[in-house]
């Protein structure tokens, strides 16, 4: 039933869609300075990056925060008007020790994971976890340091070691 002022019609171009995040205005200087967005839509599984960012020259006076556009690449198939999705802004750089998340083992409370030495020896190490990096990987705040191997396989490196004794 079409009536005046109501739209008749709604139509978009799925190749020109943008996602829109309200930004707590102390992170404005961050987000203008790296200018870089990951766009997830866990509902498809999809992450993209995004082709632009701009930062409305407006804020919310009741929340203290800005809305920040990120334009979709056009190649982002599956998503729509009105879904959900997380915007992640660069805000620096961190260098962080990421192993993945199948070789951390817990033992009662206690994570650890089996290292391997430089001779092949095995030992099990007391880690302390820090939070999920990516869809596979734990960071480790402690136990570990780089360059060193550890064992993707526990089940496996357990059986090593106790052959070994």
């Amino acid at each position: 039933m079409a009536a005046p002022g109501r739209p008749v019609l709604t139509l978009f171009d799925p190749r020109d869609l943008r996602v829109v995040a309200s930004v707590p205005q102390a992170r404005l200087a961050d987000i203008r300075s790296h200018a870089r967005a990951i766009i997830e839509f866990p509902s498809i599984k999809e992450r993209v990056t995004a082709k632009k960012i701009t930062v409305l020259p407006s804020a919310d006076a009741r929340t203290h925060t800005t809305q920040v556009r990120a334009d979709l690449p056009a190649t982002l198939r599956g998503a729509y008007p009105g879904m959900f999705a997380r915007a992640h802004f660069a805000a620096g750089r961190i260098t962080r020790l990421v192993i993945p998340s199948r070789a951390v083992v817990y033992r009662s409370e206690v994570a650890g994971a089996y290292v391997i030495g430089a001779k092949g020896d095995i030992q099990f190490r007391q880690l302390r976890l820090g939070e999920a990096a990516g869809e596979d990987g734990v960071e480790v705040l402690a136990g570990v340091v780089h360059g060193e191997r550890v064992a993707l396989d526990p089940v496996a490196a357990l059986a090593q070691l106790k052959r070994a004794k």
